[in-house]
């Protein structure tokens, strides 16, 4: 079957697909990378994924929609690219409305693409990493800078435009990982946080990762909640008008709504929120656990609803925002003190 895949038959597949492409690479058994890949040279251009010269570029094209999933959620921001700050291990924009950190180990395979659609032509940049899986697409809208993009293609195109990349295998998710004698540790150490960014430091050092550490630490520090939480969240973040800062992403990057949530929307097992510069898709059915996070800083408790898949793969993260940015702690700390424990009947 794989032998028969070639990219003229991709293609073939691609155009009567009633599914998207994520969906159509899953069925195949091939990652989204590829079916891209089969577009070279019939609308994909192969383009160097290095942030210190894709995200610049990505500047000049712009309005456009910024997307980041996981298996479970899809975000989608409008704004522009502004405040790039490059970094060896990290990177980060700094807008308010396109805000993201981005990991640039995983920006492995990055693409240009053109294909005509109803409403005419679709351009987009896509970035995925070693397995081929996606990591961050780009959308241009009606006012984005089309020069910008024709200069993008000609900068950024690498010199094969031809050959089939091999991609690596997909990692499977790592799930909980724990360190049973060294709870105590853990509870000292997060007591004496002073910023959340310490946080993956010291579950690193103590041979743990975040769901590992949540289930050990106990209360008041992570207690799980009810997976029915995650629906009441969204709900009493959009009646009680409470501003947000709402974390999707994957190994590679991770993109950032601060804000209000105007229009929620559940659709089947989606929960979706369909605001004018925001868009948020979430598999609700995907949940399997909820936890709610305490973790101390200098400004004041940082307390979050983090949801996590059956595999043990984080699929979002939600703060309130801070006071000097229009959030209220207070408000917040109630709303969450609401939600249903897990096991509440």
């Amino acid at each position: 079957m794989m032998n028969d895949l070639t990219p003229a038959r991709l293609r073939e597949l691609k155009r009567d697909a009633t599914v998207r492409p994520y969906d159509l690479a899953a069925q195949l058994g091939l990652s989204e990378a590829a079916l891209v890949e089969a577009e070279l040279g019939f609308g994909a251009t192969r383009i160097d994924p290095a942030l210190s010269r894709l995200i610049p570029a990505v500047q000049k094209l712009g309005e456009v929609m910024a997307l980041t999933r996981n298996r479970s959620c899809v975000i989608e921001k409008i704004g522009t690219y502004n405040e790039f700050h490059d970094g060896e291990h990290a990177a980060m924009t700094l807008d308010t409305e396109i805000d993201m950190r981005m990991f640039p180990r995983h920006w492995v395979h990055a693409y240009a693409v053109e294909a005509a659609g109803a409403d005419g032509m679709r351009r987009s940049i896509q970035v995925f990493d070693a397995a081929g899986g996606a990591v961050h697409k780009v959308h241009l809208r009606a006012g984005s800078n089309l020069e910008a993009w024709n200069e993008l293609l000609r900068d950024l195109a690498l010199p094969d435009q031809a050959g089939l990349s091999d991609f690596d295998a997909r990692t499977l998710p790592e799930g909980a990982r724990i360190a049973e004698d060294r709870a105590d540790i853990l509870r000292a150490e997060w007591a004496k946080m002073t910023d959340t960014h310490q946080f993956n430091t010291l579950v690193r050092r103590l041979k743990m990762n975040r769901l590992g550490a949540y289930r050990i630490v106990g209360a008041p520090l992570a207690m799980p909640l009810s997976v029915e939480a995650v629906s009441a969240l969204f709900e009493k973040v959009r009646a009680e008008q409470h501003k947000v800062m709402l974390f999707v992403g994957n190994a590679g990057c991770i993109e950032i709504h601060s804000g209000p949530i105007r229009n929620l929307k559940p659709m089947g097992p989606w929960l979706n929120v369909l605001d004018d510069r925001f868009n948020l898709h979430l598999r609700a059915d995907h949940v399997a656990e909820v936890w709610l996070v305490d973790k101390p800083t200098r400004r004041g408790p940082a307390i979050s609803v983090e949801a996590f898949d059956q595999a043990g793969s984080l699929i979002f993260q939600c703060f309130g925002m801070r006071p000097e940015k229009g959030g209220d702690p207070e408000a917040w700390a109630r709303l969450v003190q609401s939600l249903p424990a897990a096991g509440a009947a």
